[in-house]
């Protein structure tokens, strides 16, 4: 009986095994940790559901049914399985006419896989793995979330109508390409960059060759002119390495000026002016080892640096953001970090900017070292408040969800998810990028599941659908709404009555493109903030102009530009409805006058009021009153020689007295 026992158990165990080996014989499991010995099955998974294409030879079957409807998760991305390479698949239908539910190839860390779905009772699921990359044994677990019914769509108020591009290459652009500021596409072929060049009667198609680049673009494209010929340049940000792309004084071709010859697995890649220098230098996120960056000499050289800027020496660095977060004047970034299993390497980071040069990671004492599993962050200022907010989208579920964190104003931050509406978004995307999408003087958030989150001007969105998935974003047809390129295709924003403006930033003591610089633009209803950045969302480049709805707005009070350099211009009501160029230092925030030379403010130090004495009646001028970071904080009508200052925190300030055309100006110090 003992013998015949064992026989039996012996039998089971095999057949178990042979189960998988097709999808006929696909052996059933349910939720937990289960192990695949080897990818040999007879049946290579068909149709393919995850990326990269066919080559598998072999894969392994199973058959799942929920008890509910749940948010299911597939994961082979565990501790277990460092450094081998996954690809799963998941279906319903019959065995032979299988239909894709969802597939995944590298949503987990180091090539392993995150696959994630909704799942429903009345529904038999076959999930398969197959050895497109490897064949040995591994781990992979089945989890089921509560799946919580989101809110219906409300229909969209964003409208977009497609175009055909036909541009040949993979499309990562959309950012001037011929110096006059107006956003054109980019595509990259592995000896060319073709460019749709916005004209004032279309797009006009050309191709720029390259060398047959060592790197390609496959993760991500940033633009800026690194060496200041006014010709923008490329970073390719490649799995194997990145490469920097030189256009030529003429802008007739590119030149690979630098490659790595190291490896260098990129993920975001940056331009931005690291040491302040006035040179654009390069930032490379490495998805295995520390981060990597290139700091420009200004001679044509560019010295290569590992380390300093997201240490972890196993990686885990996806989203690289450049932004100005507690608003002291230079720049600081964020790291959105992505990896599986219970490590530290993804909790996302912070990297203060000192003012000298280095940099210090803050993320835990602002409130932002989150472990949560996310490739990109959206950076802006969601309640037009002055300082930047972040939106940290997830792109898995499995260490949390989407995360709204504004900034309370001391350069810490709360979350504030729960009230918004964001916390009913149940898509998860790599790409997460705020705009201004209606002018409606208000940033809304687009991700990749084809929608736009639309933001109310209250802090609550409305989750909305769009007919296309995030790429990259610009204004494409010069009517100063945001457009977008994605499926081969230039989705034009349809517009509406709102007004605009474009503001174009030309440095001279910063680096030219201005990248960087924060502009404020002040309207009788809003004052709202933009950044220049190179590189923002995972992947794609978007435009290094910056956009401001104005709602029904139609005067501008302002427009205030905080340069790299620290230095300010100031823009006095400027036109409506077009595009701004400010060159740094052609207006400045000081304009001297006879009228300044006469002007008295006292005491100085203030303490409540400070008293003005002019040669010129000043009664019925408009007052403003700055920081020394430029940003405005007060502003009113003199109706008497007194201003109040008593809700000034202590510290210097200027304050600005309009007459018509002219700007005086004079320091005080507030106690």
């Amino acid at each position: 009986m003992r013998k015949v026992y064992l026989s039996f158990l012996t039998i089971v165990f095999a057949s178990a095994l042979q189960a998988q080996n097709s999808c006929a014989e696909a052996l059933e499991i349910t939720t937990g940790l289960h192990t695949v010995d080897t990818v040999d099955g007879v049946e290579i998974p068909d149709p393919i559901c995850a990326g990269n294409g066919t080559g598998a030879s072999n894969g392994e079957w199973y058959m799942y049914q929920p008890t509910d409807t749940f948010n299911l998760t597939i994961t082979t991305s565990l501790d277990q399985n460092a450094g081998i390479d996954t690809r799963v698949h998941l279906y319903i239908g019959e065995c032979g006419d299988l239909i894709c539910v969802e597939g995944d190839d590298d949503a987990g860390s180091v090539y392993l896989s995150i696959l994630e779905a909704v799942v429903y009772p009345e529904n038999v699921y076959f999930i398969a793995f197959d050895d497109r990359w490897d064949s040995e044994g591994f781990d992979f677990e089945i989890i089921e979330e509560e799946f919580v019914t989101p809110p219906p769509p409300v229909p969209s108020v964003f409208s977009f109508t497609p175009q055909s591009l036909g541009l040949e290459g993979s499309l990562r652009g959309a950012v001037d390409m011929d110096g006059d500021h107006l956003d054109d596409v980019i595509a990259i072929e592995d000896n060319a960059v073709n460019v749709s060049v916005q004209t004032t009667i279309g797009m006009s198609t050309i191709s720029i060759p390259t060398p047959n680049a060592v790197y390609s673009p496959s993760w991500s494209l940033a633009a800026g002119d690194v060496d200041g010929n006014g010709w923008n340049d490329l970073v390719y940000g490649g799995g194997s390495g990145a490469s920097i792309m030189l256009r030529a004084d003429d802008g007739e071709s590119f030149d690979e000026q630098i490659t790595s010859d190291f490896y260098l697995f990129s993920q975001r890649s940056n331009m931005v002016d690291i040491n302040n220098d006035g040179d654009l230098d390069v930032f490379v996120c490495h998805d295995v080892e520390p981060n990597t960056f290139f700091i420009n000499q200004g001679d044509g050289t560019m010295d290569f640096i590992q380390g300093g800027l997201g240490d972890d020496e196993n990686g885990g660095n996806y989203g690289s953001i450049w932004t100005d977060y507690d608003n002291d004047g230079d720049i600081d970034m964020f790291i959105a970090k992505c990896r599986g299993g219970n490590n530290e390497i993804k909790i996302n980071e912070m990297h203060r900017n000192n003012g000298d040069g280095t940099y210090t990671e803050v993320g835990e004492e602002i409130g932002l070292a989150d472990p949560l599993q996310t490739w990109s962050s959206a950076w802006g200022d969601y309640d037009n408040d002055g300082d930047m907010d972040v939106f940290v989208g997830a792109s898995s579920f499995s260490d949390g969800s989407h995360k709204m964190m504004v900034n309370n104003g001391d350069g810490t931050f709360s979350d504030m998810t729960v009230g918004t509406g964001l916390e009913s978004l149940g898509g998860t995307s790599i790409e997460w990028v705020t705009h201004d999408f209606d002018n409606d003087g208000y940033l809304d958030i687009m991700g990749g599941a084809g929608n736009i989150l639309k933001n109310n001007g209250d802090m609550s969105f409305a989750i909305t659908d769009v007919d296309f998935f995030n790429g990259p974003v610009g204004d494409l047809n010069n009517d100063g709404f945001l457009d977008v390129v994605s499926n081969n295709e230039i989705q034009y924003n349809d517009a509406n009555e709102n007004n605009y403006l474009v503001v174009n930033t030309i440095g001279t003591e910063s680096n030219l493109n201005g990248i960087g610089s924060r502009i404020t633009v002040y309207t009788e209803s809003f004052s709202q903030i933009r950044e220049i950045r190179s590189g923002d969302g995972f992947r794609y480049m978007s435009s290094l102009n910056a956009y401001f709805g104005l709602g029904q707005d139609a005067e501008i009070d302002s427009v205030v530009v905080n340069w790299p350099s620290g230095n300010i211009d100031v823009i006095y009501n400027p036109e409506i409805n077009t595009s701004l160029s400010i060159t740094e230092g052609s207006n400045p925030l000081s304009i001297e006058s006879e009228i300044e030379a006469s002007l008295k403010v006292y005491p100085n130090p203030a303490i409540n009021e400070l008293f003005i004495d002019a040669s010129e009646n000043l009664i019925g001028s408009r007052v403003d009153i700055y920081d020394v970071q430029g940003k405005r904080v007060q502003s009113g009508i003199l109706n008497s020689n007194r201003v109040d200052v008593s809700s000034l925190e202590t510290g210097n300030y200027i304050l600005q007295i309009i007459l018509g055309e002219v700007a005086v100006e004079s320091k005080f110090y507030k106690k």
